[in-house]
């Protein structure tokens, strides 16, 4: 069975050491996760930008951060520790305004409504702004049953839970989506891993 997270007073000195790092080299540090396994510590830092993550990236980072945490006194200054960098995974929440917005385009479930009556959708994120997200929502129909156009519909923020990208094995459409491309230009958002992973 493996060890829960720590989320101690280190975990929380070492993110307040290593965000400002991250930063600096233009990434958003998404998550610091310190486990326990058995002498060592495994330190887990996720970090995302909008153009997305690449091994040379996460190359970077990692050595900038592996710097800062070989200077630290006490606990890491000498004990042991696996330093490991990654991007987000597609099973990584859309909670934050910037979730969304890198995934423009992806397919995606969520709840939307007001709290108490929301309902489960699912669609693809056409627009991200100040007010909220606009999808294209697929109408829920048959297995087999001629598909309808999807519906495009605009969520304001205090109304959109928390999203989670569909795989997607195939092209979609996207002259069958609501606000699609119309030259059908663009990359399909299946093809595209993150990086860094």
């Amino acid at each position: 069975m493996a060890a829960a997270p720590r989320t101690d007073p280190v975990a929380t000195r070492m993110a307040g050491l290593v965000a400002p790092l991250v930063e600096a080299a233009g990434y958003d540090l998404e998550e610091l996760v310190v486990t326990p396994a058995g002498r060592r510590s495994i330190v887990r830092v996720v970090v995302d930008r909008d153009t997305g993550v690449t091994l040379d990236d996460v190359a970077e980072v990692s050595r900038a951060v592996s710097a800062a945490l070989d200077d630290l006194d006490g606990e890491f200054g000498s004990a042991p520790y696996v330093l490991e960098v990654t991007s987000p995974g597609v099973d990584r929440p859309l909670t934050e305004p910037r979730h969304w917005r890198r995934n423009t385009g992806r397919l995606v479930a969520v709840a939307v409504g007001p709290a108490g009556s929301a309902e489960q959708v699912t669609g693809r994120v056409l627009e991200v702004d100040g007010d909220g997200v606009t999808l294209a929502v697929e109408a829920p129909g048959r297995p087999g049953a001629r598909r309808r156009p999807p519906t495009r519909r605009q969520v304001p923020w205090p109304q959109l839970g928390s999203g989670r990208v569909q795989v997607e094995f195939g092209r979609h459409d996207p002259d069958g989506d609501a606000g699609g491309s119309p030259d059908g230009a663009g990359a399909d958002p299946a093809d595209d891993d993150g990086g860094g992973q």
